[in-house]
C-alpha cells in the first residue's frame, strides 16, 4: 500500500489522553489512538511516540513543586505514567509495544538510545518515548523534534484537538485565520502556538516536515498517510 510517509514521530499532549475528563485518562480516547496506530503499523508505517503529562502535572504549578527544575521532573515523571498507559492499550490492541525512558527507572522502563529505537521499529514496533529530553527547561515539543531527528522520522506529527494551526484558539476566537500551509520562518515570525520555538527551530535547522491535525478524528492520521491535505503543513 502507498503510503505518504514510512516512519513517523507522533506527539501527542497529555491533555489529549484525559479528553473531556480534563485529568487523567479517558479510555475511549485511548482505545481510539489505538485503532489509528494499528491501522497506520498495517499499513507498512514505523510508529513512534512522544507524548505529555499535562493530563497529570503541568510544570508551570509553581504552587506544587519547590522550583523550575523541581517541576519539570515532576513533568517528565509524569509522562512515564502515560508512556506505559499507551503502551497497555496499545498491547490490547495486538501490537508490540516498547516504552522508552529519557532516564532509566529500573524494571519499569529501558534507557532510551536511538539506535534501540529504530532497531524496534525496523522490527514493526510501536515504540513510546518517555521522559521528555531527560533535562528541565525544555518541553515535550523539543523532545518530540529532537527524537524525530534521532531515528530518521520522514515526519513530526503533532496531534492536538483543532484541526490544524491557526492566527489564535479558534475555539475561543471565531474569527481566527486557518493556515493550511507556513514555512518555519512564518510560524516564527507570526509566533504561532504550533509548538515552543525551540522545537520549530530545531525542525527549521534540519528540515523536518511537520503536520498538525486534529486528534478528535483517529481516521485524520490514516487520511494524512494515505496523502489526503488535511490539517496544516510547515515545511522550508
Amino acid at each position: 500500500m502507498s503510503v505518504l510517509y514510512r516512519r513517523i514521530l507522533l506527539k501527542l499532549s497529555g491533555e489529549a489522553l484525559a479528553g473531556s475528563r480534563g485529568y487523567g485518562f479517558d479510555p475511549a480516547i485511548l482505545d481510539s489512538l489505538a485503532g489509528a496506530v494499528v491501522d497506520a503499523v498495517r499499513m507498512g508505517v514505523q510508529v513512534s511516540i512522544v507524548v505529555g503529562a499535562g493530563n497529570i502535572f503541568r510544570g508551570q504549578d509553581s504552587a506544587i513543586a519547590a522550583d523550575r527544575v523541581s517541576a519539570d521532573q515532576m513533568g517528565m515523571l509524569a509522562t512515564y505514567m502515560n508512556a506505559l498507559a499507551l503502551k497497555g492499550t496499545f498491547e490490547r490492541a495486538g501490537l508490540l509495544c516498547t516504552a522508552l525512558g529519557a532516564f532509566p527507572i529500573p524494571t519499569i522502563v529501558d534507557v532510551y538510545t536511538a539506535q534501540t529505537a529504530r532497531e524496534l521499529l525496523d522490527k514493526g514496533e510501536v515504540v513510546i518515548f518517555g521522559g521528555g529530553t531527560g533535562c528541565p527547561y525544555f518541553t515535550t515539543d523539543t523532545a518530540a523534534a529532537l527524537r524525530a531527528l534521532e531515528i530518521q522520522a520522514d515526519v513530526l506529527v503533532k496531534a492536538t484537538k483543532v484541526d490544524g494551526i491557526y492566527d489564535k484558539d479558534p475555539v475561543k476566537h471565531k474569527d481566527a485565520v486557518f493556515y493550511p500551509e507556513l514555512t518555519y520562518d512564518q510560524v516564527l515570525r507570526m509566533d504561532l502556538k504550533v509548538m515552543d520555538l525551540t522545537a520549530i527551530s530545531l525542525c527549521r535547522d534540519n528540515d523536518l516536515t511537520v503536520r498538525v491535525i486534529s486528534i478528535r478524528n483517529p481516521n485524520n492520521l490514516i487520511r494524512m498517510l494515505m496523502g489526503e491535505k488535511i490539517g496544516s503543513i510547515v515545511t522550508a
